[in-house]
């Protein structure tokens, strides 16, 4: 008897385990680096460099990588631009170091260093939700790196709780966060997929084809989720200073956000930022959080403009 209690208890252990490896193999071998790598630190950081031109360099948010670009023109935007899509440390093809931290300080660093590292002359920084953040982190620790800020859905201010579709990432020890990667994440994952992607996306739909060409998948690995995880526990860590810090900011800023989003509201958000950030152009629209996806032609139009308006603003600065 007392064999067979352990028989079932090892055979529950090992089957999400050995079913977790079994998926993040075949997504692993189904998605192949896209383009270079840089090392940053204890970071290698995996990135798509296109065009030539002023550069524009792209940071995704949460539990997301540089494909959730992909949607955009990015053959526009090329044919004028050098066009710079980095999965952050941890996340799409990226690896993040054993010692690394995950706080948005941490992470605006790396992107700062690897702006330097590509020899990049003060591009746009664009970023999304959690990206938003680590680059409204770059404008403010390391302004010297760019020239000018293009932010869309941004996490701007401290969340009381997080949203519901992140709140199974909330894993505050990473004993924890190891174990759980590694059993029971990528499963609940797959069961619960439907609801999550549907509150990220709301109140729009989520393309049928986001798995493949927006990178979906992707998160289906074990080491994505604990950098998540990581990521969404260290995110209030930075953001009470920031928030201090934005009357301060010399960097021009450009927001687009969307009016229904439900993972981040644009007045907590969006809003509370211009208050205090004359710098600040805010844009709002009609639909949800994920505009670089459900509105990307849209979005193209945005960044270019933007870009666009750099040298002048920045010579009006000067």
């Amino acid at each position: 008897m007392t064999y067979t209690i352990l028989g079932v208890i090892a055979l529950a252990i090992l089957a999400p385990v050995a079913f977790t490896f079994f998926i993040a193999r075949r997504v692993t071998k189904g998605f192949p680096p896209e383009g270079k790598f840089i090392d940053i630190g204890g970071d290698r950081v995996h990135y798509i460099d296109r065009g030539t031109g002023p550069a524009i360099v792209f940071v995704h948010g949460l539990c997301g990588n540089l494909r959730n670009f992909a949607y955009l023109d990015l053959d526009r935007l090329t044919r004028s631009h050098r066009v710079i899509v980095i999965d952050r440390p941890g996340a799409g093809r990226s690896v993040r170091g054993g010692d690394s931290p995950a706080n948005v300080y941490a992470q605006a660093r790396t992107v700062a260093q690897c702006i330097e590292q590509l020899g990049l002359d003060k591009p746009v920084l664009v970023g999304h939700s959690l990206g938003g953040a680590i680059s409204l982190a770059v404008g403010l620790n390391h302004p010297h790196v760019i020239r000018r800020l293009a932010l869309i859905a941004p996490l701007t201010h401290a969340e009381s709780t997080p949203p519901g579709a992140f709140r199974g990432l909330v894993l505050t020890s990473p004993l924890v966060r190891r174990l759980v990667s590694w059993t029971l994440a990528i499963p609940l994952s797959i069961i619960n997929s439907r609801k999550a992607i549907a509150a990220v996306f709301a109140p729009e739909a989520m393309p049928k084809d986001f798995p493949f060409k927006g990178g979906g998948l992707l998160g289906l690995r074990p080491h994505v989720f604990y950098a998540a995880s990581s990521d969404l526990v260290a995110a209030p860590e930075d953001l009470p200073d920031m928030e201090r810090r934005y009357a301060s900011m010399t960097v021009p800023v450009d927001v687009l956000y969307g009016r229904g989003d439900r993972i981040l509201n644009v007045k907590r958000q969006g809003e509370a930022l211009k208050q205090k950030l004359d710098l600040v152009n805010l844009r709002i629209i009609d639909g949800g959080h994920m505009l670089p996806v459900t509105q990307p032609v849209l979005t193209t139009d945005w960044v270019l403009a933007v870009a666009a308006e750099v040298p002048v603003l920045a010579e009006a600065l000067a």
